[in-house]
């Protein structure tokens, strides 16, 4: 009877802990990831035994153009309709419907205009058709966008996981398959391009939401100003990401790009997919609560203790793990790769809890305090690569863990204690 009673609450505390919206939207995202991971293994596995080097390369260029571009269309509109005041809804939803086709088509005129000074500074104009044709998921995009927002809003993120999986399956299968055929660089293009459809598919299948109105600007200024700071994040935050490769392979050559993206996505692909769902259902699971600032600040710390007793564990096996996989899963031409892949997997360790400051941010009306925390960031990290770059691939992998250990775990505590500091036990409203 007493071991009862002893175990009645870690029980009730346990099934309370599973119940809760995160850890079930987490478990969605979590089980879709793995899938997904499934399907990129075998993928990548097929990749590395049949493009080259220099193949690898020159779609690391294409993609890092896409991920530039793609940034302009990250100006808030999804952040605003997850966040919005339930009276204003419908309205910012027709609004912002009709600001994605506006902002989307001109994306797609930018990413094409782009492809020829990139492959006149790469010296390599095999870069401007798959380039131009990336740019075509732009006119894809806006159909389900709304629809998505709205399915994030409700906490539905098991849609959002089936959409994706189902995207990056049928994606992963064509890549595999292209490349087999001996398609070279375009096995990683047109399946991107093939499968951009799907996820609107899912999307407005599994949502009632269609625009009210013709064509209208209606709230377009309050999503712009919500917007503008994700604008200078996401900026910032893909110049980082891309930073590396941009200078490596100005520097050091497309080959050599090539083995340093091979080690990039072989050593972070998988940490980066778990931290983008971590990041997905932290998010709306904090807007919800806005207004009770107990349950708030509760819902914070314990994202971060799921975040650091997800990720640590996963990104310590696999960088232990990488002198045995590497040369038996993908070949031994990418031992050479090993060094670079541990020291990139290792830099994924702080990038959560960064994140998950950033959400923290987002959530009480502060975006301008993340891009300033990013802006300084992204500083840093790029003198960094230019230091680092004198001592080849390894040394911008060197530069990017120890900027990524040193920079962003500053930046997250300092987030945490402005909102927590000194607003402890106040409501969120007082600070929005």
């Amino acid at each position: 009877m007493n071991l009862n009673k002893r175990l009645a609450k870690p029980i009730a505390k346990l099934k309370s802990k599973l119940n809760s919206d995160f850890i079930r939207n987490l478990g969605w995202l979590g089980g879709a990831e793995l899938i997904n991971r499934v399907f990129r293994l075998l993928t990548t596995v097929i990749l590395a035994r049949c493009l080259t080097p220099y193949d690898y390369g020159l779609v690391a260029l294409v993609l890092t153009v896409y991920e530039f571009t793609q940034v302009l269309t990250r100006i808030g509109i999804a952040g605003k309709v997850i966040q919005a005041d339930k009276e204003k809804l419908e309205s910012i939803c027709n609004g912002a419907y009709w600001l994605n086709w506006v902002v989307c088509f001109g994306v797609f005129v930018i990413q094409c205009v782009a492809a020829f000074p990139v492959a006149w500074f790469y010296h390599d104009n095999r870069l401007i058709m798959p380039i131009c044709l990336m740019g075509t998921v732009y006119l894809i995009t806006p159909i389900g966008r709304i629809q998505a927002a709205l399915i994030q809003r409700e906490n539905r993120l098991k849609i959002t996981a089936i959409s994706g999986t189902v995207q990056l399956a049928v994606g992963n299968i064509l890549t595999a398959v292209f490349a087999l055929l001996g398609m070279g660089m375009w096995a990683i293009i047109l399946p991107r391009i093939i499968a951009a459809p799907l996820d609107a598919i899912v999307c407005i299948y599994n949502h009632p939401w269609r625009r009210t109105k013709g064509f209208t600007t209606e709230r377009w200024w309050e999503i712009f100003k919500f917007g503008v700071n994700f604008i200078g994040i996401g900026m910032l935050a893909t110049l980082r990401n891309n930073l590396d490769y941009l200078i490596v392979g100005r520097f050091l050559g497309v080959k050599e790009l090539g083995i340093y993206f091979f080690a990039f996505n072989a050593g972070l692909g998988i940490s980066l997919s778990v931290i983008q769902s971590i990041t997905v259902a932290l998010y709306p699971h904090l807007c919800a609560v806005r207004s009770n600032w107990v349950e708030f600040k509760k819902r914070y710390f314990s994202g971060l203790k799921t975040i650091g007793s997800i990720i640590i564990p996963l990104v310590l096996l696999q960088s232990s793990l990488a002198p045995l996989y590497v040369p038996i899963v993908f070949g031994q031409k990418w031992i050479v790769a090993i060094p670079i892949l541990i020291l990139i997997c290792l830099s994924a360790i702080p990038r959560p809890f960064f994140l998950a400051a950033t959400n923290l941010l987002a959530a009480i009306d502060k975006p301008n305090l993340s891009l300033q925390g990013n802006l300084l960031f992204t500083v840093i990290f790029a003198i960094g690569l230019l230091i680092g770059v004198r001592w080849q691939a390894i040394g911008v992998a060197i530069s990017v863990l120890v900027t990524h250990m040193l920079v962003l775990p500053l930046i997250t505590i300092w987030a945490t204690r402005y909102v927590f500091g000194s607003n402890r036990g106040e409501p969120v409203k007082e600070i929005n």
